[in-house]
Order: structure tokens, then sequence, then C-alpha cells
């Protein structure tokens, strides 16, 4: 019934809109943190940022045609990798400020690939300068990596469920 659903929501263009909007927000929250609250992001912070990028990518090719089954295909399954690449990214760097050690650290520089040098095209957002096992904000007593991971995980479920109903008749 819910994969039904969700395979129907998926050929409209409003809920591809609300997921691009919802990481939309994702990532001008974080430069609210950066700028506003003065929060140096890690590089950890600045690979979620990617991870999120992906999620809007994927969201935006979908609006593009979401009848058109290869586009809603593309869209669904960027939308489960980049949604499981940032739950990967939050849940290691959740670790490194719950188990801070001097044996695992992050690196303070990004390792993006030679043809996408985020860090260089867009340093305002992705050039790191903080410290991963730094926990510089909490709400409810949850760090920013482990809200990350709550959210990345409500992705992936969606993802799942959207991709799944694809298959279904």
């Amino acid at each position: 019934m819910i994969f039904k659903l969700f395979k129907k929501w998926s050929f409209y263009r409003l809920p591809w809109f609300i997921l691009a909007l919802s990481a939309l927000s994702f990532e001008l929250a974080a430069l609210y943190f950066q700028y506003v609250k003065l929060l140096e992001p890690c590089v950890m912070c600045v690979y979620e940022r990617t991870a999120i990028l992906g999620i809007l990518i994927s969201a935006l090719i979908a609006i593009t045609g979401p009848r058109v089954l290869i586009l809603r295909f593309i869209g669904a399954i960027g939308f489960l990798a980049s949604s499981s690449w940032g739950f990967a990214l939050a849940w290691h760097h959740t670790q490194l400020q719950l188990h801070p050690s001097p044996f695992a650290t992050c690196s303070p520089y990004p390792n993006f690939p030679e043809w996408l040098k985020l860090n260089q095209w867009f340093p305002f957002m992705f050039q790191p300068h903080g410290d991963c096992s730094a926990v510089v904000w909490k709400m409810l007593n949850w760090s920013m990596p482990q809200w990350l991971i709550l959210s990345f995980a409500i992705y992936m479920v969606i993802a799942i469920v959207i991709l799944a109903g694809q298959f279904r008749k």
C-alpha cells in the first residue's frame, strides 16, 4: 500500500520539489550556523553538506521529468545513494565526537576528486576550518552529526520506499 502511494507520488513534481526544498533548507541552515552563529565547519561537515547537495541535485533531476522513468529512477537512485553516504558520514562524525582520540582524527583538508574541487570553487561553503571531534552545538543533548544521523535515516527510508515502489505494478 505505502509502496503504491509513494510510486504514485513520484510521478508528480510537488513531492520532488518538497524533497529539494528540504535539502536546500539543510544547506541554508549550515550556512546560518557557519556565518551567523560563527561555527566553523570541519571536513566531515563539508562532506555531509556534499551528501545533502547530492539529495538536492537528485530531486532536481527528478523534477525535470517525473513521468519519465529514467529521470525518476536516476533521481531515486541518487537520493538513496546520497542519503546512505550522508548517513555513513554522520555516523563516523558522531563516533569521532563521542570517542575522541589522537589516533582517530579527520583531515583538515577535503579530499574531493580532481574534477570536482568544491572547496576551491565554492570555498564559502565547502572549505573546512573546524575540528571534527569538537562538539560546538547541541539541541536536546544531541550534537549536529547526531541530528544528521536521524535526518539521513529518514531520507534513506523514504528513498528506499520510493525506489521499491518503482518496481510495483
